[in-house]
């Protein structure tokens, strides 16, 4: 089982402004799309609803959204609520769960990847070369990862980064 984050960030770390991408790039869409697509991805609730409503839940995966109050959220088919996002990483490990591959995507937002940093084995960043104002930041994670490949396509550049 392996655990990967998927982030698109500015330089200054900016991940969102008020519950939403401040930003929007085709190019970035795609990436996500083709790395995540066939996957199981563990979100939060505000990045759950933060999705178009025709895209919500995510579609050609299986979406998980930590929330606190799990029985106060509408019933969705591929949806799955958890109070707890490392134990449900650790019970994927542990063969525990029933996901439709071998990798588990952490999608957002700003405490899910805080909380769940040291649990992942790889990072796809996406550096997005735009000037905005933001309320929700990427963490630091360059002591703890090393960047493997790295391809620019404006105005992104798709940086993946594995555990040291």
């Amino acid at each position: 089982m392996q655990i990967k984050a998927i982030a698109a960030m500015t330089a200054d770390r900016v991940i969102g402004k008020d519950n939403a991408l401040p930003w929007n790039v085709p190019e970035d869409m795609k990436h996500f799309v083709k790395l995540t697509k066939g996957h199981s991805v563990l979100m939060g609730r505000k990045t759950f609803q933060s999705a178009p409503m025709n895209s919500r839940p995510l579609p050609k995966r299986k979406n998980i959204v930590v929330t606190r109050d799990p029985g106060g959220q509408p019933e969705i088919e591929s949806v799955e609520y958890t109070t707890d996002p490392r134990r449900y990483i650790e019970e994927c490990k542990a063969g525990a769960r029933e996901l439709p591959s071998d990798t588990l995507w952490i999608i957002g937002g700003q405490n899910l990847y805080e909380q769940t940093m040291d649990l992942l084995d790889e990072l796809h960043i996406t550096i997005i070369k735009l000037d905005v104002i933001g309320d929700a930041y990427f963490p630091p994670f360059e002591e703890q990862f090393e960047l493997v490949s790295q391809e620019e396509i404006d105005p992104c550049i798709f940086q993946h980064y594995i555990r040291k």
